[in-house]
């Protein structure tokens, strides 16, 4: 199983916009109980919110019920955070201070995201690796395809 991982809330979107993508491989893994990231609530909040968003879930031709489904079968899977320490400002954009923060609180050794620039020099002063979902699939094929 692979763990120490912080998903950004932009792969999840990339996983429910395409079945063909790396990020879907990442949402496979993680419902599978292949990956089991780590999660605070405000992060899990924003899945929430971000997902049932009615232009996404438009957008997507996803249900209320599909969305809840998927955020319930991610649930059961991860691994749950405490934020004991805050640590901002670190980086540009505040919206992505939650996501940073549950990496640090989680000892995480990688963040998947699709905004990597948006969390440097920042996550390395951490030892979190900052990764796009198509790369961890490459380095983690084997595991991932079991």
């Amino acid at each position: 199983m692979i763990e120490r991982l912080v998903v950004d809330t932009n792969v999840l979107v990339a996983a429910v916009c395409s079945a063909r993508g790396a990020s879907f491989i990442v949402l496979r893994g993680i419902v599978e109980g292949r990956i089991r990231p780590s999660v605070s609530v405000p992060l899990f909040v924003e899945y929430e919110s971000t997902l049932l968003d009615p232009r996404v879930r438009r957008m997507h031709r996803l249900s209320r019920a599909d969305v809840t489904a998927l955020l319930d079968a991610i649930a059961l899977r991860v691994h749950a955070v405490k934020l004991h320490f805050r640590w901002r400002p670190q980086l540009s954009d505040p919206g992505d201070e939650m996501v940073l923060e549950t990496a640090v609180n989680a000892m995480a050794k990688t963040l998947l995201t699709f905004n990597e620039r948006d969390f440097m020099p920042a996550a390395g002063k951490f030892g979190v690796e900052v990764v796009a979902p198509g790369a961890f699939v490459l380095r983690h094929r084997v595991r991932l395809d079991a």
